[in-house]
């Protein structure tokens, strides 16, 4: 459902593009097209528009996060390893890779990894661009250079450092990053926190006011790409108020910035007193900005609720449950806004000739997914395009390409997670995924042989940003008959001491969310085999207790706000207001995995 302000902003559910511009040469049109006739449609599953082909241009490349692509169709990628992906054995080589198609068959022949190794250092990273000649990449803490050489493919000579002293603590320590045409260099310096809380991520903590971290984090920053040597500071701030603005693009026309913001969690979790369960995942929406150099954009005091299409107080900073917007009436709003807890994690503009001409000028956003509206249904793991005119929202938006998580969308199941996007001098979109290191360029051609696998199908309108959660998934989407090997495994599972088979059943019904609306599954996976979020609870392997039945009692009770090995951090009472009796069937049940037979050794 499509909702406009006055402003021209249409509230979207999934995503918004920059309309197209005048003028655009069609002989060039036509020289793109005629460039990017599909080839080998069939081994790619995605669903896209009638005309669109996807092919698989390279595979197992690592932890695939943003890429870009040079004049000469070169594709680089910035690889990440780090908490996000605990438990995954790093690629050898450099976390930067290096991919050409050399003959023409629309999959690349040639690879090459270049870059900092787990050997020297380094962790990979996220922010990767072209610019003048050089490859651009995020590297710990650092953005470097690496000078391109004529006729070959990587890189040969040492990084340069651009900038340097990048924060790497807290929940987002990545640094996506774009270049304007003159050079400016802009820097997401994502939140350390959720909400900016005394104590991250806990029942009723209280905002810190003012939030110290604004300081140094939750923003973006300007830098000169041509300057080397450059170090972080407050200084070079250029917009605030941002808790994660992973997605991030240029207008070349205008030089506007637009990124999109990763929405706060845990509004339930954290504030049961003023939130229903549903609005865990139903709030807050998800934004495309664009920025203002100096603009506030309302983190951690305001969130944007999706229902109200207004920025409201959020409940660390004296918000109500959505009823005040106090503060937040002099914050930036957004351009469009999408379903809470997709991940917007990529952002582009297209600006090329080969697809149709209504995307041209638009924008497309990789949604990556997200595990906060558990227990309910995931929503996200797609790429989404939405037209934008003069900055402004132009019309509805429209789910581009799905399929990339296969049957089951969630963090421990979903066999893709689109990362990345990237635009080729051809006009096709390359999209990238972080789970298995797949890079699909999707290309379009009139005519029958356009679409996934060759069989087109029409647009599919994005689902309004305040649509209900609808029913707990974990009732429906894992039948014992169905998609899980463990399903029914509660009944065998042994019982501690001090405890009963019917604590260890209840346990079962709360930890998939049937019972108290706990969201323990979305982290530690649905069998307890865990998850990028979460680790395995079917192991001996204990990071915060002894693992005895007590031990466990008081890890869940305590929450655990920062992890040892692991990204996200655990709520306390397991991120829910569990009565005593619930906490104790909970670590009942999560005992039982640790000592069922399907136990694992690490």
């Amino acid at each position: 459902m499509m909702h406009v302000k006055s402003t021209r902003r249409w509230c979207c559910s999934a995503l918004c593009a920059l309309a197209a511009a005048a003028g655009v040469d069609q002989a060039l049109a036509q020289a793109q097209q005629a460039a990017a006739a599909p080839l080998a449609c069939g081994q790619s599953t995605l669903t896209l528009p009638a005309g669109f082909c996807a092919t698989i241009f390279a595979d197992d490349v690592g932890h695939a996060r943003d890429l870009a692509v040079g004049s000469d169709g070169a594709v680089y990628v910035n690889t990440w390893s780090g908490v996000y992906y605990a438990g995954s054995p790093t690629h050898a080589g450099g976390f930067l890779v290096a991919l050409k198609d050399s003959k023409g068959t629309g999959v690349a022949d040639m690879r090459q990894r270049f870059g900092e190794t787990v050997q020297s250092g380094g962790h990979g990273g996220t922010g990767i661009a072209v610019f003048e000649g050089s490859v651009y990449a995020e590297s710990n803490d650092r953005i470097v250079r690496y000078a391109l050489t004529p006729g070959s493919l990587a890189p040969k000579g040492n990084a340069e450092t651009i900038v340097s002293g990048l924060p790497l603590t807290g929940d987002h320590p990545m640094h996506p990053f774009v270049i304007d045409s003159d050079g400016a260099l802009y820097v997401d310096v994502a939140s350390a926190t959720n909400a900016c809380q005394i104590k991250n991520r806990t029942l009723k903590s209280p905002g810190i006011r003012p939030c110290e971290e604004l300081k140094t984090r939750g923003g973006i920053w300007r830098y000169d790409a041509r300057r080397a040597n450059q170090v972080f500071s407050p200084a070079q701030r250029y917009a605030t108020g941002l808790r994660n603005a992973e997605g991030m693009a240029v207008d070349p026309d205008t030089h506007a910035i637009f990124v999109t913001q990763h929405g706060r969690d845990q509004l339930h979790n954290n504030w049961p007193d003023l939130y229903l369960p549903e609005q865990e995942a139903t709030l807050p929406a998800e934004e495309l900005l664009r920025l203002q150099s100096g603009g506030d954009y309302g983190w951690p005091e305001c969130y944007f609720d999706a229902g109200q299409r207004q920025l409201v107080l959020a409940p660390e900073y004296g918000g109500d449950g959505g009823k005040t917007v106090g503060e937040c009436a002099n914050r930036l709003e957004p351009v469009a806004y999408y379903p809470a807890h997709w991940a917007p994690n990529a952002l582009l503009l297209y600006t090329a000739g080969q697809f149709p001409a209504r995307y041209r000028g638009g924008a497309f956003i990789a949604f990556h997914g997200s595990w906060d509206r558990a227990p309910y249904a995931q929503g996200g793991y797609n790429v989404v395009f939405q037209p934008l005119s003069d900055g402004e929202s132009s019309g509805p938006c429209e789910i581009f390409a799905d399929g990339f998580a296969g049957a089951i969308k969630d963090p421990e199941h979903a066999q893709q997670r689109p990362s990345g996007l990237a635009l080729g001098p051809d006009g096709a979109l390359y999209v990238s995924d972080d789970v298995h290191g797949r890079i699909y360029r999707i290309t379009y051609s009139p005519g029958p042989a356009g679409g996934a696998g060759g069989a087109g199908s029409t647009a599919t309108p994005c689902p309004s940003a305040d649509a209900p959660a609808g029913p707990v998934a974990a009732m429906n989407a894992k039948p014992p008959e169905g998609l899980d090997p463990n399903a029914g495994a509660g009944v065998a599972l042994p019982v501690p001491k001090g405890a009963t088979r019917a604590q260890v059943a209840l346990g079962n019904r709360i930890y998939h969310g049937e019972v108290g609306e706990a969201p323990c599954a979305g982290c530690h996976g649905s069998d307890g085999g865990g998850s990028p979020l979460g680790p395995s609870l079917r192991s001996h392997r204990w990071l915060w207790s002894d693992g005895s039945y007590a031990g466990i009692r008081n890890t869940i009770i305590a929450g655990v706000p920062d992890p040892k090995e692991f990204r996200s951090p655990m709520p306390a009472m397991g991120g829910a207001q569990l009565s005593t009796a619930q906490v104790q069937a909970v670590a009942a049940y999560v005992w039982g995995l640790s000592h069922g037979v399907t136990m694992q050794t690490h």
